[in-house]
Order: structure tokens, then sequence, then C-alpha cells
């Protein structure tokens, strides 16, 4: 980094001797000697940048990359239209920073506006905001909204995505929040534990649908006991299934969130992803984040700007709602470029092809010796099965080129299936499972 530090040494002893330092020593003597670095690091001479070329791709041929992907569990492989990249490699959107000067800003504020508008109609919701981190992320914010004095205590249901668990938590420990896990029964939410554990301190119940094993909740049920104790409901939910599933609208969920990364984002080792998050007029105004409205300027044309709350209503510490400061904006413009892409029809399509192709995928495991865990249970795209030695199906499977499903404790696997997935692959991914286990 010395190439790019613009001032020279004697200018830096000159503003040593300024701050009243006898050199850089005596500016670290505050610093414990246990922690001071004695001699440097160990670290390799500056190559040319062709030798650290080649250096990186050596690395990169290391990595396993699988064509065949059978594994979800909040994350999934879809096909992604050429456009989305197309657009999103744009260099005027390549910012993840809000926008606040809306007279300078006005088309990124507009692909965040549309993106919001996406959002609202995929979940039946009247609100949403430019984004958050993840849907874990996205999760915990919402608990917290839905947070007062009178009513503190979280309910999560046992089948939400242990990740976002871990974050619900997280936020919880840090604010002294209960948080308490509803037991799960046949692969989903336990009703009459949910009921008995529905006390006047609980403030919400989060719930997954479709849940991390894939299983349909029993949506109707869970809303009608959790808003007859007085307490809100916030429903995670894969946007795919949107498609085909009524929306956490049209079950009267208070609070919409999810994981956007179906909506445009490649795997990618994990991220960027992008978390969304809508809800009624009731709550709007508890949204954190940043929200973008259409409104008109003085000449009368349509314009875009920031609305409903201050940025300062997320930076005051201990008074804020929140400390969410920024947003997924470059996240957010994939997915709301992903859905213009698709349209309604493609959507739609997209969503049967995953059902249909994960309901055939688990029909050819049962008969090559996997039976589902839960067979009476409905489910989206992701199903459970038996397993006795998932390592050694697994293992098979990834020396053919195929990444199966997740294992899950108790001999278990949790499969994926999606529009990617062909009848061939499966059937040959299905023959490798009878092999192994003697079908």
């Amino acid at each position: 980094m010395g190439n790019y530090i613009p001032n020279t040494p004697a200018e830096q002893q000159e503003m040593l001797k300024e701050c009243g330092y006898s050199g850089f020593d005596d500016l670290y003597r505050d610093i414990p000697e246990s922690v001071l670095l004695k001699e440097p690091l160990d670290i390799p001479a500056a190559n040319s940048e062709l030798s650290v070329r080649r250096i990186i791709e050596d690395m990169a041929e290391k990595n396993v990359v699988y064509r065949h992907i059978f594994r979800g569990a909040g994350a999934y492989n879809h096909y992604i239209p050429a456009i989305v990249n197309t657009i999103a490699d744009k260099e005027e959107f390549r910012t993840a920073y809000t926008p606040y000067q809306a007279e300078i800003s006005q088309g990124v504020l507009q692909t965040i506006f549309e993106y919001q508008t996406d959002i609202c109609e995929l979940t039946g919701m009247d609100a949403s905001n430019a984004s958050v981190y993840d849907g874990a992320v996205a999760a915990a914010e919402a608990c917290e909204m839905c947070r007062d004095r009178k009513r503190s205590t979280i309910l999560v249901s046992g089948t939400v995505d242990p990740k976002t668990v871990s974050v619900v938590k997280t936020y919880s420990f840090g604010r002294d929040v209960k948080v308490i896990l509803v037991p799960e029964k046949d692969g989903v939410t336990d009703l009459a534990a949910l009921k008995e554990l529905l006390t006047p301190d609980v403030s919400c119940l989060l719930i997954q649908h479709p849940n991390y094993y894939g299983n349909l909740e029993p949506m109707e049920e869970a809303v009608e006991a959790v808003h007859a104790s007085g307490a809100k409901l916030i429903e995670s939910v894969n946007p795919v299934s949107m498609a085909v599933l009524k929306t956490p609208g049209e079950y009267g969920a208070d609070i919409a969130v999810g994981e956007g990364q179906p909506l445009g984002m490649p795997l990618s080792f994990g991220g960027p992803y992008l978390g969304f998050m809508a809800t009624g007029h009731k709550m709007m105004r508890k949204l954190p984040g940043r929200i973008v409205g259409q409104t008109v300027d003085c000449d009368g044309n349509r314009t875009f700007v920031l609305t409903l709350q201050a940025r300062e209503q997320h930076i005051r510490r201990e008074k804020a709602s929140s400390n969410i400061c920024s947003n997924e904006a470059l996240c957010a413009l994939r997915a709301a470029a992903y859905l213009a892409a698709m349209g309604p029809d493609g959507f739609y399509e997209t969503a049967v092809q995953c059902s249909s192709k994960a309901h055939y995928l688990q029909e050819k495991l049962a008969e090559a010796g996997l039976p589902p865990v839960w067979p009476d249970q409905e489910f989206f795209h992701e199903f459970v099965t038996a397993c006795p030695d998932p390592a050694k199906v697994l293992g098979a499977l990834a020396s053919e080129g195929i990444l199966g499903g997740l294992p899950l404790p108790g001999g278990r696997i949790l499969w994926c299936a999606t529009e990617m997935n062909t009848k061939e692959e499966m059937d040959r991914a299905a023959a490798i499972v009878k092999e192994v286990t003697g079908a």
C-alpha cells in the first residue's frame, strides 16, 4: 500500500510531531506490548499482475463447481436471463449506498421504487422498504418491529431456517429479549404447542412458509391463533413460491419477509444476497431502512424521493428502532430486472416447474430407497428423505459431478429441485442412489 499513501516520510514525521509524538512507536504507546507486531508479516514479495493472475487461477482450479445441483436450504440454483447482468453491470448502478440527493439520483431511486412495487405485488402487502442485507436480517428486523414495552417475547417456529433463528437470537440477545422456539410436529409447526405459548407478553410469531423442510405450514390456523392472542405474525416466504401459493397478505400476515436470492442473484459462495420486507399500512412507518416514494416536482413531472422517515431515525443508537442505515440497492435492481424479464407468465412457469420437478424427484428417490420422512405433507420444491448413510449416498453423487441434498441430523437429507434440473439428470441421480442403497 505504500505506493498509494500520498504523503512523504518527512510529512509523516511532521504530522507526528504536530500531534505530540516522537515517532510511530510513540503513536502506539498505549497498545499493550503483548499484541504489538515484533517482526514483519510473512507476506510473499510483490509479483507482477500477470504472475498474480496465474497464482489466483491455479487456486481457483481447486474449487469444485457442480453443474447438477439438488441442494437448496435457503440458496437456490435458478436460471438468470442474460439481460439481468447487462442491466446490473451498468456502471451508474454499481453502488449499494442510499441515494440521499434525489435531484441527481432519479434513475437509482426509480429502480428501487420498482423493486418495492414488485415485492408488494409478490407478497400482497401495501408497502416495502428498499431491502436489507439478507433474509435472516429481514426476519430479525421484523421481530423488532413488533416488539413493545408490554410485549417483548418472540416466538419462532422450530421449522424456520436455523441460520435465520441464529440471527434472530443474536439481535434479541443484545436487547435482552426472550426468544422461544415453538416445537415442530410432523415437519410443520405444532399448533397445539403454539397456542399454549401465546401468552400476553408475546409480541409476534415468526413462521416460514414453505418451511425449512419445504413443507407447507397450516397458515390459516397459525394466523388465527396469533391474532386471537393480540400478537402479530411474520411470514418468511420463498419469493418464487408466491407465484403459485397464497400470499402473506391473503393469509392476513402482518409482515412478510424473505431472502431475495432466487430473484436473479447467483449463488456466489453465499452472497451478496437480498433481504426483502413488506407490511400493511398500519405498520409501514415501522419499516427499517430506506423507503422510496413517488411524487411530482414543481412542474408536475413524476419524480422519486426517500419518504416516510428520516435517516436519523436509524442512527440514534439506543433510541433508534433499527440501525439499518443502507440497503442492497444493486441486488434489489437485479431482482427488479429479473422479474421484469421473466414477466408474470415466465415467473409462474418457473414456480410450476420447481414444484413439479421436486415431486418427480421425490418419487424417483423413494423408488431408489430413500422414502420421504413426511409422505403426507404437501411441499413446494424441497422435501426430506430418510437415508441410513447420507455420507455414502452424497459421496457417490459428488463423484459423478452431482451436488446432492443437504444432510440433516438423524439420517435425513433435504433435497431441492428447480427449473434448472432436467428429467434426465434426476433419473441419473436416482439411479446412482439406487446403486448405493441396493433398493
